[in-house]
């Protein structure tokens, strides 16, 4: 059985014979879809769940350094949940609102892409956390650059992505930690007018074990993709970056741009589009083009 709503390896590797392998094939035909969920399969390989952290992302990193302590090899794809978060923060350790009823948990990477393909990991979750809820007959979902998934113009998940270098091993980590409002309907009130939850736009609950088995096949079917273009696909992001570019609905959109958007916004411009290293392209209001490979953005009304 599964941790928590985590499943088990072979739980998930059912699911993705049963349900998604099929699906995936018939919705990506010009893609190799078991090759690259072959190359995804350590995604999910150890899952550990609590019914309450502080923060999955310090679990991450206090079991890393236990790793790199004994000297031991550390278990890449491992997934670190928990029922509920007392100290959620996405970036700039803003506060991450993560009562019972959403999926919470950190995604533990030990990086073999190549740099070109490692900057997509934050895109990749991102990519995959969007495609569950369309799976989820949640159509209207989109990706907002970087990887905010936005329902109805109100954000319902967050993916705060970190790298640490192993003092002993020297392998670099990459933590993937993933927030979901699903089942959770109430949000404090500076949150409720900018986030809502499956449940809350659905009107019905989710089952939150089949929610994460699609999740997880998702994460293993697109990291995989990543690893398979990076390793025998040509090293061409492009067949990723397509997929990536038909989920966001970022690409001509007014925008307020900064690293720190809420508190340090820096410009505005229109976006021209998404390059296929990941980066945004955009049109300044004297017609000048800027390339940002990073930060935030607001969405500003049409013709501002």
């Amino acid at each position: 059985m599964g941790i928590g709503p985590f499943p088990s390896p072979a739980q998930l590797s059912n699911h993705i014979q049963d349900q998604a392998l099929l699906r995936l094939g018939q919705q990506h035909p010009d893609l190799p879809v078991p090759a690259i969920l072959r190359h995804g399969a350590i995604i999910g390989c150890e899952s550990f769940y609590s019914s309450r952290q502080e923060r999955c992302m310090a679990e991450a990193r206090s079991r890393i350094a236990a790793s790199e302590a004994a000297r031991g090899s550390f278990a890449s794809g491992m997934v670190i949940g928990a029922g509920e978060l007392t100290g959620g923060a996405g970036r700039f350790r803003r506060s991450w609102h993560a009562p019972p009823g959403g999926l919470w948990f950190t995604l533990v990477l030990v990086n073999t892409l190549r740099p070109h393909f490692s900057r997509l990991l934050p895109l990749m979750a991102g990519l995959a956390c969007w495609a569950t809820l369309r799976e989820s007959g949640l159509s209207s979902a989109r990706l907002k650059w970087v990887n905010d998934i936005i329902l109805a113009g109100r954000k319902v998940a967050g993916i705060l992505s970190e790298s640490l270098v192993g003092e002993c091993s020297g392998e670099e980590y990459i933590l993937i930690g993933l927030g979901l409002n699903v089942n959770n309907r109430d949000f404090p009130p500076e949150l409720s007018s900018s986030a809502t939850s499956l449940a809350a736009f659905a009107g019905h609950d989710f089952d939150l074990d089949q929610l994460a088995c699609e999740l997880l096949s998702q994460l293993r079917f697109y990291y995989g993709l990543l690893v398979y273009l990076d390793e025998g696909g040509g090293g061409d992001t492009r067949p990723f970056m397509d997929l990536y570019r038909q989920a966001c609905d970022s690409v001509g959109r007014q925008v307020r741009y900064g690293f720190d958007v809420q508190q340090q916004p820096l410009y505005e411009a229109r976006v021209k589009g998404i390059s296929d290293d990941g980066s945004l392209v955009m049109t300044l209001a004297d017609g000048s083009e800027i390339s940002e490979g990073g930060g935030e953005l607001v969405y500003l009304p049409a013709g501002s």
